[in-house]
């Protein structure tokens, strides 16, 4: 099968599970218990005004036509309106949110497994010195710290004791609500200034992983025949290492990569919380809290769509990594 029909194929596949999936998260939204009607009707108001937003909100359609409006929806692209902020399209409550989000926990995700690679091939073929034990130690330490200790340390030491870093947030109000404008220079210095402590706690605590799996996927290649092979036709072992063993050791941090990089976009909510970060993380718990099915419907819909497509993308680079796969 050649790789535009295997794509095809995968791509088809991919559209048959967002059905599936949207269909269950349709349905299993509606067995939470509560009424979502609660959040936007007051017992204040009057039956009138009451029957007036439900009916705005179609809560007052049964759940097969809810149903095929919300099928239809997707399909033009339309997410809804949001029953908690105020009825405001879902796109419009998550685009602002997308951008912090993709800052920290993705650029997060991609440092800490750049270091988590880099340090896993090296410490794998010089296995036994005091490099290996210190880097594993080291990484061991900060990865069975819970994230929210670890972030609240860091905010202690950093930000409260020694007055380095901000408490928390994105921006400084006094920089971007100036009657003067700021330039956009010290705009992006100022969101760097916020986003390096908890960009720093959030790889420093992830990064263990890959590293730990790149170490052991370097330990089982280092034995394969083609090393001993590479070994002797004399080849440097800086060349060996790199180009043929770590290559094909890539191939399962390739997988865990792709879906780390997927589910970053949904953020995290402790991380969001502990450092006051307006992310998606945080808003997709609440909108489960306070009920708001169009903006949890909408919100895990994409990051569904996100995994699927990192999956398909692992697929197609682990063709690329080893050429003795082909689809």
């Amino acid at each position: 099968m050649s790789m535009t029909r295997f794509v095809a194929r995968r791509l088809l596949e991919i559209l048959v599970t967002l059905f599936i999936i949207a269909t269950l998260i349709f349905i299993l939204f509606r067995m939470m218990p509560g009424d979502p009607a609660s959040i936007v009707i007051s017992e204040n108001m009057t039956p009138e005004l009451r029957a007036l937003l439900r009916e705005r909100f179609g809560l007052d359609k049964p759940l097969w036509e809810q149903y095929l409006i919300y099928m239809k929806n997707i399909l033009s692209g339309e997410f809804g309106k949001s029953f908690y902020w105020q009825g405001e399209n879902v796109i419009d409550v998550l685009k602002p949110r997308f951008l912090p989000t993709v800052l920290l926990f993705t650029s997060g995700t991609v440092m800490a497994y750049a270091l988590g690679i880099n340090l896993g091939r090296v410490i794998a073929w010089k296995r036994g010195g005091k490099l290996e034990y210190g880097v594993t130690v080291g990484g061991l330490f900060f990865y069975t710290m819970p994230i929210f200790w670890l972030g609240l340390l860091a905010i202690w030491v950093f930000s409260f004791k020694l007055d380095l870093f901000p408490l928390g947030g994105l921006k400084t109000p006094e920089i971007w609500g100036a009657v003067v404008p700021a330039s956009f220079l010290t705009k992006v210095l100022d969101m760097g200034y916020h986003l390096f402590l908890p960009l720093t706690v959030f790889t420093v605590w992830i990064f263990t992983g890959s590293m730990l799996l790149m170490k052991n996927s370097m330990l089982d290649t280092i034995r394969e025949d083609y090393i001993t092979t590479a070994r002797a036709k004399g080849l440097p072992e800086r060349t060996i290492r790199d180009r043929h063993a770590a290559r094909n050791a890539l191939l399962p941090v390739v997988t865990s990569l792709s879906l780390a990089m997927a589910f970053s976009f949904n953020g995290g909510v402790l991380t969001e919380t502990i450092f006051s970060w307006p992310g998606l993380g945080r808003t997709l718990v609440q909108a489960s809290l306070s009920y708001d099915y169009p903006l949890a419907q909408g919100a895990f819909l994409l990051l569904a769509a996100v995994v699927l497509i990192a999956v398909l993308f692992a697929d197609i680079l682990y063709a690329y990594l080893d050429p003795r796969i082909t689809y």
